[in-house]
């Protein structure tokens, strides 16, 4: 994957997400993790009483959206229309929630952007991370988002490093994309539109879109009927 592959808007649909000001702001979708706090505190000031709820300060939470009384929520956050936090979610702040997006049992969210119907519904952790349109991680699929050096992290481009000046960095993950269950996504990872990572998979650096992910150094392009 090259670096003009990692854009904002080569990986996401932007009319997808409550976030698209803040993500027009930024060329990498990791520009924006240290933001994402402030975004949602200004941008929770201009959403309507009549439409979202605001059970704590820093908190606001659509009508129509379903949060089961045992799930935490942090501020700052917002919980878009129609999404659902189901059983024991922890969202720790920092936190958007697209519409129709699925937090499940058990799944932790820490300074994330949600799309709208992304799913993360079964013993997840999401950590500054950006997951796109309709993206879906499987049961005890994870980002892990620091290093174990502690280094900063950069991001392996095929034309060269990208620097990101970042020791906290989970994953990129493009609409559509589909994450088999058990896989680890390291520090630094970008997955391209409509790819797949096989289940129980370690990812490390980039996945070209449309691809899937079977193994490290095993990528196949998927193969679509005309």
């Amino acid at each position: 994957m090259k670096k003009n592959q990692m854009t904002i808007n080569h990986l996401y649909d932007l009319s997808q997400t409550i976030a698209k000001p803040l993500l027009e702001q930024a060329e990498y979708p990791w520009e924006v993790l240290p933001k994402i706090g402030a975004f949602i505190l200004e941008l929770g000031k201009t959403l309507s009483p009549e439409e979202y709820d605001q059970p704590g300060e820093g908190i606001w939470v659509h009508k129509t959206a379903k949060v089961a009384p045992t799930a935490c929520l942090t501020a700052p956050l917002i919980v878009c229309e129609g999404a659902e936090i189901r059983h024991c979610a922890f969202i720790r702040g920092n936190a958007v929630v697209g519409s129709g997006a699925v937090v499940g049992n058990s799944t932790e969210l820490k300074n994330v952007i949600l799309f709208n119907k992304v799913q993360v519904p079964h013993y997840n952790y999401v950590g500054d991370s950006v997951l796109g349109y309709k993206s879906h991680m499987g049961a005890g699929s994870i980002t892990s988002n620091v290093k174990s050096d502690k280094a900063l992290v950069l991001v392996h481009a095929e034309d060269g490093d990208i620097v990101t000046g970042m020791k906290k960095f989970g994953a990129m993950i493009g609409d559509n994309v589909e994450v088999g269950c058990g896989s680890v996504l390291n520090p630094g990872t970008v997955i391209g539109r409509e790819s797949n990572i096989y289940p129980l998979s370690s990812v490390r650096g980039c996945v070209d879109e449309k691809s899937i992910y079977k193994a490290r150094g095993e990528v196949a392009a998927k193969r679509f009927e005309s």
